[in-house]
């Protein structure tokens, strides 16, 4: 009982938990959203519904997830400021030295931003862009999210390479 109440206590402790917490929930919400969409929704639509209906339902489905993806970017980059920050005060106190001077952690995470920099420029891109003229093409190759895919798999990359960092700074 001792420990978590020094837990709940300390909010030197207690800050950084919440905070990457809150940074992977998000990222989980986002990429399982990306998920959903890609393995479940958009097959199961392509077989339940005729062609000319798959357009205003997928249309439905992107106006209520670009709302809370939109959000999530915000926390997620919010959050992971605040993370790499308390990452640097872990490694400063292990070994006397910041994260500038580990390279393998600095290589992860430059990757990871890279990757995170181009899923947030395909939702910038479908938020800003996105045309009614150039979905016209027909059901068949009509995504409810725009890169849906390649988002997803970025996502997952980006998952990766924070399970990597994860290690590198232990």
């Amino acid at each position: 009982m001792d420990g978590l109440q020094g837990i709940v206590t300390d909010f030197n402790t207690l800050i950084p938990i919440i905070n990457h917490w809150l940074h992977l929930l998000s990222a989980v919400i986002w990429i399982g959203g990306l998920a959903f969409l890609v393995m479940a929704v958009t097959p199961g639509l392509k077989k339940a519904v005729s062609k000319e209906q798959i357009k205003p339902i997928t249309d439905a489905f992107y106006q209520h997830y670009k709302k809370v993806a939109g959000i999530l970017l915000i926390v997620l980059l919010f959050t992971g400021g605040i993370n790499f920050h308390y990452v640097n005060q872990a490694i400063t106190l292990q070994t006397g030295s910041g994260i500038q001077s580990h390279a393998k952690y600095l290589t992860v995470f430059f990757i990871k931003l890279l990757l995170a920099l181009g899923l947030l420029t395909l939702f910038l891109y479908t938020v800003l862009f996105k045309s009614d003229d150039a979905d016209e093409e027909g059901g068949e190759s009509y995504e409810a999210i725009p890169f849906q895919r390649a988002a997803l798999w970025i996502g997952i990359f980006i998952l990766l390479c924070a399970a990597a960092m994860k290690h590198l700074h232990q």
